[in-house]
Parts: C-alpha cells; structure tokens; sequence
C-alpha cells in the first residue's frame, strides 16, 4: 500500500473468513504496515456485529489512528438456507436477518470505528460489498434477502462517505466486489473457475491504493472497473 503513510495500521473485520484471512496475511506481509489488527468471533469473544453495544465495545478496544478498516463481514446463507430463487420464497425473518448482517451491523462498526480514522493523513474503509447488490445491473433477479442487504449497505457507505470526508478529506471509502471466491461462503454456488482468495485480495488492494479521495464513495470490482450503484 503504497500510498498510505510509511508504519500505516490496519484493521480487518472478519478476520476468520478466507478473504478476510487473506488481508490479514496480505497486510502483515506489506514492510510499510506497522500493525495488522485481525477481529473475528474467535479473536474476540462475545462480539456480534448485530449488536450495536458489542460493536461499540470492540472500537472502544482499538486504539487510533487507523489508516486502512477491511470490513470482510457479511452472510449469504441465512440460517443455513441460500438465496432465494423466486419472490413466493421470501420470508420476513430471512430478510431482517440478512439485512442485520449485511447492511445493519456494518453500518454501526462505521459508526463507532470512523473517530479512530485518521484525521490529517489519507485513510480508507473497503467494505466488501457484491455485485448483486447493483440495482442498475440486476439483469437475473432472485437473490431478494442479499440483494437488497447489499443495495442498502451501499446507500449506507455512499452516504457515509459524503458527511465522513467533512473533517476526513483524505478518506476513500469504497465498497469492493471481489470477484467469484472459492469460499465457505460463495461454494454451494460458483463454479470450478473460482479465485483462490489470495489472488482477489491482491487485486483488490492494488485498486485500493489508487483510489483517489473524492468526498463520495467508490463501488469498484477487483480488476479496478466501476460496478453501477
């Protein structure tokens, strides 16, 4: 990363999933960074990212100024039931339940970690967002839970971006679609051509680093082209 400050700090949220554990590794390797920070269920006992009290906790155990947040949190399957295919499948709870994980709890860790972002220096919080959650590019349909999590968690990161870079001029925030992953995650559902996760987190942070700081949010994939909100 090299356009953040010589000994920056990072965070990753989520540090347990396989693309979560790939910025982990991806940033420990990196001579400029000073401290890597990985946070997961496991690292850090009795955090639920659905509860706000348990998120305001977590900031408040992270010392600033951070200069690069990964949030690599999210859920697509609910309760161990996928997307579904068709509107008579859609249920209240499912959707409540994706949105809490996907749009709802990003949202409050935002919230109680952006006063540790740096203030005089370019910061950036990449959240890991999809491409199902483009409006202008839904072309299939389906998808009713993640699709619509996805959509409200950029509304919620463009519009944090906007007030975030009143006193924050050199923060980027970006919300990232990394690519097909081979994943616990994406596996009941992509096929044999995945990427390992290592591969889209190289890429993705590469497109990080050249992001320029424009007071908006940036939606962009892992090749570096922009994905239509």
């Amino acid at each position: 990363m090299n356009n953040l400050p010589q000994g920056y700090r990072a965070v990753v949220l989520g540090a347990s999933g396989a693309i979560g554990a790939s910025f982990v590794a991806a940033l420990q390797a990196d001579p400029r960074c000073a401290e890597v920070l990985a946070v997961s269920r496991q690292s850090h006992p009795g955090w639920d990212i659905t509860d706000e009290a348990s998120s305001a906790a977590l900031a408040q155990s992270i010392a600033g100024p951070l200069h690069l947040v990964v949030d690599a949190t999210g859920a697509l399957t609910i309760a161990g039931v996928g997307p579904e295919k068709r509107l008579a499948d859609v249920s209240a709870e499912r959707l409540m339940r994706s949105w809490q994980l996907n749009a709802m709890g990003p949202a409050l860790l935002l919230k109680h970690l952006a006063p540790q972002l740096a203030l005089q220096e370019r910061a950036i919080w990449a959240k890991l967002s999809a491409r199902v959650g483009s409006i202008e590019d839904n072309h299939k349909g389906g998808w009713y839970a993640y699709r619509s999590a996805k959509a409200a968690l950029n509304q919620l990161l463009q519009t944090s971006a906007i007030e975030l870079a009143r006193q924050r001029p050199g923060l980027v925030v970006a919300a990232l679609q990394p690519g097909t992953v081979a994943s616990p995650l994406s596996q009941p559902f992509v096929g044999d051509h995945a990427m390992v996760p290592d591969d889209s987190v190289n890429r993705l942070l590469q497109v990080l680093d050249q992001l320029p700081a424009t007071g908006r949010a940036h939606f962009v994939d892992h090749t570096g082209q922009v994905v239509p909100w």
